[in-house]
């Protein structure tokens, strides 16, 4: 790679990160909100958190949309267009704080996440690296992911101390059109390094073929319900684990700060599976990280709660947090290519976030029915094990390579 080249991924690197880094901070600081709005606009809990269900869920729905049009025009109009409605549901979220005002917001904000997260940027990224590199250069961008929260929380709470939450969310909604100037520089850099564009194949393939391959795939399949655990855990753990935690007894503030732990060893932890991710089997390794996540967490159930516990749970389980992102991504760009990367990724990721979805969902209902949450952790103690099975046994091979292997068998004697 010659100095310019080398340059423009660097930028590309930069570029993709901050943007990432900017929508998921954003994302990730909502919570801080949802006390404010109950006290001075009437807004009720379960109104505020069925919103943030709903922008989850229509992200997950919108992905493979916002991964197709990427695949077919490039990253720059999605990611502009998306950043744009990133912020208007920003501000439908300050100025229209009824229930119905909040529910359009939170559809605005899971069509905008679609764009400026991790799909089309990990596409971009993807198409500009070498085969050898992909799994650690993407597991770089990811790991920024989780630097916008460490900044943008703080900011967030000192204007809601200082000016009032409906001025917070009008400076995020600010900030979140920053994004749309970060995508700007992109398509140039993306046609420098031969990103723009899929390589051209020997036999075109049109999506819908593209999709039935890979839905036929049994590997992509197990693939795509062992994500869904990864949502399932993870969003359930984001949801309640500070009320578990004030169940058993542990001080509220211990809850925040096993957040912030978490995003921290995240950005760790996600580089390093990259780092891992280009030397040892990736389809073991999202194995692993299914199942070190479940076994911390039988761990943390059988021992006391406390702080110090809590704490360390928190760093164990932000270590596993985004790590299975690079090593996504490598399965699909290894196994199917990258000429549909960005729908698949999204068939993929839209199992992800119905799981996120399922396990706030379920928290909820569990400790409604029971007044705790009991049979919550064996659900999520469940699903791990099975996507750890599921991964484990993953088919990998490419269409090609299963479909000549099977011909000799189906062969006439």
């Amino acid at each position: 790679m010659d100095a310019k080249h080398r340059r423009a991924m660097i930028l590309l690197l930069i570029l993709s990160g901050m943007i990432i880094s900017v929508c998921m901070g954003l994302r990730q600081s909502l919570g801080l909100f949802m006390r404010p709005m109950t006290l001075d606009a009437g807004v009720s809990a379960a109104t505020f958190g069925f919103a943030i269900a709903l922008q989850n869920i229509v992200w997950g729905l919108s992905q493979p949309f916002a991964g197709a049009l990427a695949d077919r025009y490039g990253p720059r109009p999605i990611l502009v267009s998306t950043a744009l409605v990133y912020a208007s549901g920003l501000l439908m979220m300050a100025l229209w704080n009824s229930a119905t005002g909040l529910d359009v917001a939170g559809f605005l904000l899971g069509v905008g996440t679609s764009g400026t997260a991790f799909g089309v940027l990990t596409g971009v990224v993807t198409r500009a690296t070498p085969p050898e590199k992909r799994s650690q250069t993407v597991g770089i961008v990811a790991a920024a992911g989780s630097l916008g929260t460490m900044v943008l929380a703080p900011i967030g709470q000192t204007l809601i101390n200082s000016f009032g939450w409906q001025t917070a969310l009008l400076a995020y909604a600010g900030i979140a059109s920053s994004m749309l100037v970060l995508a700007l520089p992109i398509k140039g850099l993306a046609v420098t390094l031969g990103a723009d564009a899929p390589p051209p194949q020997a036999r075109p393939q049109g999506l819908g073929e593209a999709l039935r391959e890979a839905l036929s795939h049994r590997g992509y399949l197990f693939m795509t319900l062992a994500f869904f655990a990864c949502g399932f855990q993870l969003v359930f753990l984001t949801t309640h684990l500070p009320a578990y935690l004030q169940l058993c007894g542990v001080a509220p503030g211990v809850g925040a700060t096993a957040l912030g732990l978490i995003g921290l060893f995240n950005t760790f932890g996600t580089y390093g599976f990259g780092l891992l991710g280009a030397r040892y089997s990736q389809k073991h390794l999202l194995a692993l990280i299914y199942l070190l996540r479940t076994l911390f967490i039988v761990a943390f159930l059988l021992v006391p709660v406390s702080a110090t516990t809590t704490l360390v749970f928190a760093a164990a389980m932000g270590s596993l947090w985004l790590g299975v992102s690079p090593l996504v991504t490598g399965i699909l760009s290894r196994v199917f290519g990258l000429t549909h990367f960005g729908t698949l990724y999204g068939v993929v990721f839209l199992s992800h976030q119905v799981g996120s979805f399922l396990g706030a969902w379920m928290g909820g209902l569990v400790f409604a029915e029971w007044g705790n949450y009991n049979a919550a952790w064996g659900a999520l103690i469940a699903v791990g094990f099975s996507a750890f099975s599921l991964q484990w046994f993953m088919d990998e091979r490419p269409p090609a390579e299963r479909q000549s292997r099977r011909a000799p068998e189906l062969a006439p004697a």
